[in-house]
């Protein structure tokens, strides 16, 4: 279940990461709303994690799933750049999350 509840919190990571720019530093009302309920769902389905899980383990792999979902969605959707090497980059945080997962 800690595995679940960590892929969760770092779904809720996504969310709320791409969210904060919407949020004009914090002067949109709506954006803010949502970015700052999908931090507290992050964290609090992290917390859970972290009850059975190493931290080190856990805190690695929900910024990896993280920062890799961010990455895909500005490829995908926000027209951010695609390389050769930063779908390489994204490959070994991917794979370090996935040697994580099968040894911690």
């Amino acid at each position: 279940m800690a595995w679940i509840h960590l892929f969760i919190a770092a779904l809720f990571e996504v969310i709320w990461a791409i969210l904060l720019k919407q949020t004009n530093g914090f002067t949109r009302i709506a954006p803010s709303i949502l970015t700052i309920s999908g931090m507290a769902l992050s964290f609090y389905f992290l917390a859970n994690a972290t009850k059975t899980l190493p931290i080190g383990t856990a805190y690695a792999v929900w910024t990896g799933i993280g920062a890799v979902g961010v990455a895909i969605f500005g490829i995908i959707f926000l027209g951010e750049p695609v390389s050769l090497y930063r779908i390489i980059f994204l490959m070994l945080i991917i794979a370090g999350v996935v040697g994580l997962r099968f040894t911690g």
